[in-house]
Formats: C-alpha cells, structure tokens, sequence
C-alpha cells in the first residue's frame, strides 16, 4: 500500500472447503491486514451462525466487512479490494489494456465459465436417488456433463501454454480467483477419470500457484483444506 491508500479495517468471513480462500490469498497478496473468522461446515452446508455473523442474507461464504462497507461474491471483493488498496491496479494488468482486457475476461471465466460446468455435475451426485446410482442413470448423466468440464480444461490448459500464471510471469487476480475452480474441479474428479499428465500445463500453474508464499500463508492462516 502507498501512503495514500486508506488504511484496512478488514474482517473475512471464512467457510471452510469453498471459495473464501480466493480472497485470503487476494488478502495476503496484497499485504493487508484482516481478521479472519472461520466457520467449519455443517452437514456440507455453512451453519447457521455464518448467515447471523456476516450478515449476508443468504449466507453464501465469502462475505468481506470493510469498515462498513460489506462485499458479497468473491469476483465483486476480488475488483473492490484492487481498487481501493492497489492503486496501480497492478493484479489487473496495470495499464496495459489487453493485458487488462485478459485478466478480467479470465476473473469471469472462474465463475461463468469453470464452475457452472463443475457444479453441475456436483448437484448431479447430491440429488441422485439410489435408483439412479443403481441402476446406471447417474454415471451417464455423470459422463454427459463431464465434456463441457473436459472442454474448459482444455482451453485453459491452451491459454497457460508459454505462461508462468495466466497472465504471464506475474500472478494476478485472473490466478487467484481461477485456481480454486479448476483445484476444485481436481479435487473432486468433476471432469472424470482424466489421465496423469493430460493437463500439464494447469497441472504446473496449480504447482506454481501454491508455491507462492501469499498462497502459503493464506492457507496457514485460514485453515482452508479442499
């Protein structure tokens, strides 16, 4: 921060396997200083005090207080905390206008585009009836979904080829809010059985990713496990 910049009076409202760890790591990136409350999950689902405490009606995980001002959605925190506390905008590519240009297309992607395709096959798996699971119905709803899971890797793995981070030797927000999604995707086998070696070039920029020391500290100070 320059001595311009106002200073933080910030709290991060935490819930445990989910995309509050975007903005921790956007947090520690930043160098800011912040309270971070966690809040473990309750039958897969934030408890009941999350809702109460964050004050976000419909007690979706992460909630950012800023003095009084509350950011809800993790692309919207992402934008407001740049604005306010990097007054380069160096996470958003500076003033370079493509270079702007990408990263924002790529922070929308992390939303619009990984996780619509990924959570639908999550929901596929929690509403399944045992019928489903029996009698096959789920694995070719399953494997049905999975190619617009496969396809978006595929592009991503196009845009990392040549590139350290997705906007290239530096991280920028277009990482930390598209890191989770596709760590995510991994993590839970959304795409399915995908061969060792498919995505190197996402599999590198997920290793470099978590090499960072903001990363590092985002996750020992949060707790966050996936």
């Amino acid at each position: 921060m320059s001595s311009s910049t106002p200073s933080p009076n910030i709290t991060l409202y935490f819930l445990q396997a989910s995309r509050s760890i975007r903005v921790a790591w956007l947090l520690e990136e930043l160098q800011l200083p912040y309270k971070n409350i966690f809040y473990p999950r309750e039958n897969n689902k934030a408890p009941a005090a999350f809702k109460k405490e964050s004050g976000n009606a419909l007690g979706k995980a992460p909630v950012l207080k800023d003095g009084e001002a509350v950011v809800v959605e993790s692309g919207a925190i992402t934008e407001y905390l740049i604005e306010k506390y990097d007054p380069n905008r160096h996470l958003l590519g500076g003033s370079d206008p493509l270079l702007r240009n990408r990263i924002r297309s790529l922070i929308h992607a992390a939303e619009g585009t990984f996780m619509p395709h990924a959570l639908a096959v999550t929901y596929a798996r929690w509403n399944a009836t045992e019928r489903m699971k029996e009698n096959g119905d789920l694995q070719s709803l399953e494997e049905g979904l999975y190619g617009n899971v496969v396809r978006d890797l595929e592009w991503l793995d196009g845009e990392l080829e040549g590139r350290k981070f997705l906007a290239g030797e530096g991280l920028s927000a277009a990482d930390t809010l598209c890191a989770f999604s596709v760590q995510f995707i991994f993590a839970r086998g959304l795409g399915g059985h995908i061969e060792p070696g498919r995505f190197k070039n996402a599999d590198r920029w997920l290793k470099k990713c978590e090499e960072t020391e903001s990363w590092k500290r985002a996750v020992e100070k949060t707790g966050h496990q996936l």
